[in-house]
């Protein structure tokens, strides 16, 4: 035994050097994935998709929104089923898109931003700019011209918002935007359109810096084409 320690001097240590100190993983093991490189994922490919497959034609129609929306303590798709509990916190928002590109007569894509107004619990801020695809297609149409819209983006806050630490116990002001919308209008009159939408900000399962959930707001406004 004292010849070996001799001829090889100090053993060493588990982590394969002399009096090294050992690493926080095994030798190998991959580092833990950082989620916030990810967080403009959703966002991006929305983008690339509008950007990539929808025609030019018929781009350039502008559009002009005012919503008020309830704030939701359950989930988005408890909230679109109605049925939901409120929190005691309101928005008032104000929307301007442009159309980007069409599928014929049966959808169209747009490019939307936002600005919003948080009352009541929260009183903060929020700008969001978001791609939506929007269904124009419907049988019945003639009588009740109708368009089922749904949009993903960015949404920025000037506060961390209340209603979402209060729900999931932490949160950042940089989310996930999610747009859900139906609009109907008179035959007549399709300048102007009743909007319902839902409002929704995510961490998109912890990609936005381990954050998980995020906040639900279902409201109503007025559409009107330029």
């Amino acid at each position: 035994m004292n010849s070996e320690r001799s001829q090889h001097g100090r053993r060493r240590s588990p982590s394969g050097g002399p009096g090294s100190p050992r690493s926080g993983r095994d030798e190998g093991q991959p580092a833990p994935a950082r989620p916030g490189r990810w967080r403009v994922l959703p966002a991006l490919v929305w983008f690339l998709a509008a950007a990539g497959f929808a025609s030019p034609a018929g781009a350039g129609e502008r559009f002009a929104t005012v919503f008020a929306g309830l704030a939701s303590n359950e989930s988005v798709g408890k909230t679109t089923a109605f049925r939901a509990g409120t929190f005691d916190s309101y928005l008032l928002a104000l929307g301007l898109a442009q159309t980007v590109g069409r599928h014929g007569h049966w959808a169209r894509w747009e490019a939307e931003v936002q600005a919003v107004k948080h009352m009541g619990l929260q009183t903060h801020g929020e700008a969001n700019g978001l791609v939506i695809l929007r269904w124009l297609a419907f049988p019945w149409n003639a009588y009740l011209p109708t368009s089922v819209a749904v949009g993903d983006g960015l949404s920025y806050a000037t506060r961390v918002p209340e209603v979402e630490i209060r729900r999931h116990g932490r949160s950042t002001r940089l989310l996930n935007y999610l747009l859900f919308e139906i609009t109907l209008a008179l035959p007549g009159e399709q300048r102007w359109s009743l909007s319902l939408r839902q409002h929704h900000r995510s961490g998109v399962f912890g990609l936005h810096d381990g954050v998980h959930g995020g906040s639900d707001f279902w409201g109503a406004g007025l559409r009107r084409l330029f």
